[in-house]
């Protein structure tokens, strides 16, 4: 074991004497230590610095089953000659103990010729860049995660507010309850907040979930709407959520407070059909005259539908910029990458890194996703 540690340690330390002449590279976690659900701060930068070759460098955090990832930041510079990435991530590791980060690094080496003839393709004569592509050995993250306290619900540091619509209700009178938990930490989703009861029928509905990440952590918004009903006045029992701040190392209680529900009962008598035999079954030709009406109808919206469809392919008041036009009839993501390059490399930089990524390396996003951010780079 002593053996393959070294050796591996030997493998890293070339891997970074080879590639060290043109560019450097620096990870860097703010937390090594972390506790279950703690979000880690991760910091990338990779920095071309021998300027004679054109570098390229396709990076990313391998997803796993023990952590979540998410992208904060980045900033790409691929100016020839002189490409500097930064890029920032969240890390949330999902269970306790050793849990091993792992990254993809590709370099890749070409020229300014090479990138000249492959600008100069257009959407019907496609040119790839030819690159020489070399996969960089990365040590991982290694995290020691620490576990939570028993029971644990919550992970960050929360407030919790509720509103509840009416204290007072008819039965089978829905009324509405609202609980929100916001803060930051790892988002507060949970399977339920009111355990079910026989005293009342809870009906809930999917959480409103609003989460934003930036480099100050992972700030959460999340909305639990519910509603109650029931035919005899009842108590809701009061609600406690177990949470912890890994910030401070501290364990705290959410709390709803018990609240008492009074239900005016219905009398009996007046849910009951009073009626015993209802009318004998009539034959009713209305439906007849009914059914013709909608297939009046329908037949009306259609050929109003069509006739709207023709006039439109005749209209041609409205004109657009003629790079937007070209960005949207792209078909493909190669069309769309040389359509780029050749209008303005620096400006849609980040869409031909993606682009590029697609193409050539292990990440896929959407056709319409990049046009989209590449017409809105032009604002």
């Amino acid at each position: 074991m002593k053996r393959s540690r070294g050796n591996l340690l030997l493998m890293l330390l070339l891997t970074q004497l080879l590639f060290a002449e043109d560019f450097s590279w620096h990870i860097h976690a703010d937390n090594e230590t972390p506790y279950q659900k703690e979000a880690v701060l991760l910091k990338v930068d990779l920095n071309q610095t021998d300027p004679t070759p054109v570098l390229l460098f396709q990076f990313q955090v391998n997803p796993g089953p023990d952590y979540r990832v998410h992208q904060i930041y980045a900033r790409h510079d691929d100016t020839l000659h002189h490409t500097v990435h930064h890029n920032l991530y969240e890390i949330y590791p999902l269970r306790s103990g050793d849990i091993n980060v792992t990254f993809t690094l590709i370099k890749r080496v070409t020229n300014d010729e090479k990138v000249r003839y492959f600008a100069s393709g257009d959407r019907d004569d496609f040119k790839k860049l030819d690159t020489d592509d070399h996969p960089v050995a990365l040590p991982p993250l290694k995290l020691h995660v620490k576990p939570l306290p028993e029971d644990t619900q919550l992970v960050g540091d929360f407030n919790l507010s509720f509103s509840l619509g009416s204290t007072h209700a008819k039965a089978y009178e829905p009324i509405a309850f609202r609980v929100t938990i916001e803060g930051d930490g790892y988002p507060p989703v949970l399977k339920e907040i009111i355990p079910p009861s026989k005293d009342f029928t809870l009906f809930s509905e999917k959480p409103i979930i609003s989460t934003t990440h930036s480099q100050q952590g992972t700030h959460n918004r999340i909305i639990y709407p519910m509603a109650l009903s029931a035919t005899h006045s009842f108590t809701l029992p009061r609600t406690e959520l177990r949470a912890f701040n890994p910030k401070t190392a501290h364990s705290y209680v959410l709390r709803i407070p018990s609240q008492h529900i009074t239900v005016d009962e219905v009398p009996v008598d007046t849910l009951v059909d009073k009626v015993d035999t209802p009318k004998p079954l009539q034959p009713d030709w209305n439906w007849m005259f009914d059914y013709l009406g909608y297939l009046i109808a329908f037949g009306a919206g259609f050929a109003t539908a069509w006739l709207f469809k023709f006039t439109r392919k005749h209209k041609s008041t409205y004109r657009e910029d003629p790079i937007i036009a070209k960005i949207q009839s792209s078909k493909e993501k190669k069309a769309l990458l040389t359509l780029l390059m050749a209008h303005d490399a620096h400006k849609f930089a980040p869409v031909i890194t993606k682009l590029e990524s697609d193409l050539y390396g292990t990440t896929s996003h959407t056709l319409t996703s990049l046009k989209q951010e590449a017409k809105e780079l032009l604002s």
